[in-house]
């Protein structure tokens, strides 16, 4: 299964925000990495820079790699609306997004790991793929032998709450009640950038 296994601090250093999550290196050191990176004379990025950079940015926030990325952008513009939108929806809609916002697991990363390990089942069976589209009404728990895990009793006392979903943690079980409106999704993102990258 392919994914980015390389330093994440780094990344976030190169967008100048903390996209992996809570980082304390990050919080050290929040300026470009490279030995130039306090420089201030720093080159003009093109337009064509600024999309390429949002572009990647996506990508690493939510942990895809190019060919991934590319085919969900291509399913969002065949749906109806916005193709920018549709593509955070879809990204949003990941079983992987999901089990990370509901505070299963403290990263993308993590959520990433407990779906392909087997940790997770949807609908009451067990679904090992992250990127798996859930559909409203979806119901995500954690399974019996896997809540006594740690890392999954760290992250739920921790949770955030988000409108769309809805969890208990006593029980581990949540549910996708709907696909969330653009303005309740946290994330710094302009996706229109992206949709005129791929536009030309």
């Amino acid at each position: 299964m392919a994914r980015y296994t390389g330093p994440t601090t780094k990344i976030a250093r190169k967008f100048g925000e903390p996209i992996f999550g809570a980082d304390k290196w990050f919080e050290k050191r929040n300026f470009p990495p490279g030995q130039h990176g306090l420089a201030k004379k720093r080159k003009k990025t093109s337009e064509y820079g600024t999309q390429l950079k949002e572009k990647q940015k996506v990508k690493y926030t939510y942990g895809l790699l190019e060919r991934q990325f590319r085919n969900l952008y291509e399913k969002a513009s065949r749906m109806k609306g916005q193709k920018g939108e549709n593509l955070i929806m879809l990204l949003e809609s990941r079983l992987d997004n999901i089990v990370y916002r509901m505070g299963i697991a403290p990263t993308r990363a993590a959520a990433r790991q407990l779906v392909s390990h087997c940790h997770i089942t949807r609908n009451g069976e067990v679904c090992s793929i992250p990127s798996v589209i859930l559909k409203p009404g979806d119901v995500v728990a954690v399974r019996e032998r896997s809540k006594s895990l740690e890392v999954i009793q760290n992250s739920v006392s921790s949770a955030s709450k988000y409108s769309w979903l809805e969890f208990d943690p006593k029980s581990l079980t949540g549910k996708y009640l709907n696909v969330p409106v653009r303005e309740e999704i946290p994330e710094t993102i302009n996706e229109q950038l992206i949709v005129e990258l791929y536009s030309k």
